[in-house]
């Protein structure tokens, strides 16, 4: 897939949504040839004109949930999860200005000798500098997923879009690896998606994006040039809104 052509972006800001999964390959946590090519992916939407903040997961790494069913408290499980969120944004960051674009991780949790401290004000001055902007470590707070984040951050950030990264090409009717019969939505309403039980996003991040009248653009990361092409209205993808 690209997102060459004429058709003009739709957006003037976004919230890209990665996932810590999208970022691994054959067994490795982080695989360098897959975050160099989302990399590649994400300074070719910036050259659009489009700004471009990121939330990245850490479920590739370490995930709060699974080791607080094992006895750790949540709140000091969900932290240890959102330090892997900092690792993943570093390695994509660093992709990043390879590929030919400035790069900076603004983590929730202050850690100033790795990187800086996420503030609005801050991480707006760097969009508008045409920077890619790594949102790390979450909300900051236990109990929140990084779906939530990366809709508190498009509020936060006036973005005009969260676009949610997966390895579909949009929302299901079912699990289309599973029932041959799911078809995909091409739009679906906000109300839609949560009373039909869609677990695109978490139900928080859905109403959030409910309440603020946020847009959800749900799309595969899998295809070379997915971003652009969502972002000028082409591909295969799901609008929820």
């Amino acid at each position: 897939m690209t997102g060459s052509g004429t058709k003009s972006p739709l957006y003037r800001r976004a919230i890209v949504k990665i996932s810590g999964e999208a970022l691994s390959a054959n067994g490795v946590s982080i695989d360098q040839p897959t975050v160099d090519r989302i990399a590649r992916d994400l300074v070719a939407a910036t050259k659009t004109g489009v700004e471009i903040g990121v939330v990245v997961g850490g479920g590739n790494i370490f995930r709060g949930v699974e080791v607080s069913a094992r006895g750790v408290s949540r709140p000091v499980g969900d932290t240890m999860g959102m330090l892997a969120t900092v690792m993943n944004c570093l390695a994509l960051e660093a992709a990043i200005e390879k590929a030919g674009c400035e790069a900076r991780t603004l983590s929730a949790l202050a850690m100033t000798a790795v990187c800086e401290t996420y503030n609005r004000k801050r991480a707006i001055k760097n969009l508008s500098k045409g920077r890619v902007v790594l949102l790390a470590a979450g909300t900051g707070n236990p109990y929140f997923t990084t779906d939530t984040t990366a809709v508190l951050r498009a509020a936060e950030l006036d973005a005009d879009v969260v676009l949610k990264a997966t390895n579909v090409d949009g929302v299901y009717t079912a699990d289309p690896k599973k029932d041959a019969k799911a078809t995909r939505y091409d739009r679906i309403s906000h109300q839609e998606a949560l009373e039909k039980g869609l677990r695109v996003m978490d139900a928080t991040a859905f109403a959030l994006a409910r309440e603020n009248g946020t847009p959800i653009i749900v799309f595969s990361i899998g295809e070379v040039g997915a971003i652009e092409a969502v972002l000028r209205g082409k591909g295969r993808a799901t609008t929820v809104s």
